[in-house]
């Protein structure tokens, strides 16, 4: 299985549910998101390491990883996002010491936290990509604005009018969840959009 390299396009945040962040990875040579619900710490986290010029009065938990790794010469060589089940996302970190390879499960906020604070490259698998990727209107519409950058700085989504509610996604066919698939992704409500995926994923697999 081939790996595709991903980078953080941003972090965004939901206005219609406490402590709900998407956390958006770009393919590198392409234009498909990937979007990841991750927690309110995590978030911070990633915004944290995201923004060189922010340093916490004390380490968070992930500088302390790495405060511990660097006493140690251990290095963090690369990330991968290995396995997808049921919406939920698996990786590994590879790290190195003294020439030895070691492979360490983790959360995927987790494993990308530390790649950010080790400069890591962060991968998937092709197939994984292909199966929960989403791809944006690159060209739009005349009189449309393209907002494709909107993600380059946290940004507040999820405020359309009478959203519908996420939890009730398993009264609609798989035909209508597409459909609202697209419209989400329209919106840049990647929090939703996310949801959708994992259901229609679930429903298919």
């Amino acid at each position: 299985m081939s790996l595709v390299k991903l980078t953080i396009k941003g972090i965004s945040y939901s206005q219609t549910q406490n402590g709900a962040y998407a956390l958006i990875l770009n393919e590198v040579d392409g234009e498909r998101k990937l979007p990841i619900v991750i927690g309110a710490f995590e978030a911070q986290s990633i915004a944290i390491a995201l923004e060189k010029e922010i340093k916490p009065p004390r380490p968070l938990t992930h500088d302390l990883f790495k405060n511990f790794a660097d006493r140690f010469d251990i290095v963090v060589k690369q990330v991968i996002i290995h396995k997808l089940v049921d919406g939920v996302f698996f990786s590994s970190i590879i790290c190195e010491r003294d020439g030895i390879e070691e492979i360490i499960d983790a959360r995927t906020s987790d494993a990308i936290a530390l790649a950010l604070r080790f400069s890591a490259p962060i991968f998937t698998y092709k197939n994984i990509l292909d199966k929960a990727g989403i791809y944006l209107k690159i060209n739009p519409e005349p009189g449309e604005e393209h907002h494709d950058d909107v993600l380059s700085t946290p940004e507040t989504f999820g405020a359309a009018e009478n959203p519908a509610p996420i939890d009730s996604l398993s009264q609609y066919s798989v035909q209508e969840l597409y459909e609202q698939l697209d419209a989400a992704v329209q919106n840049e409500d990647y929090e939703k959009a996310a949801k959708i995926r994992d259901e229609i994923s679930k429903r298919e697999s």
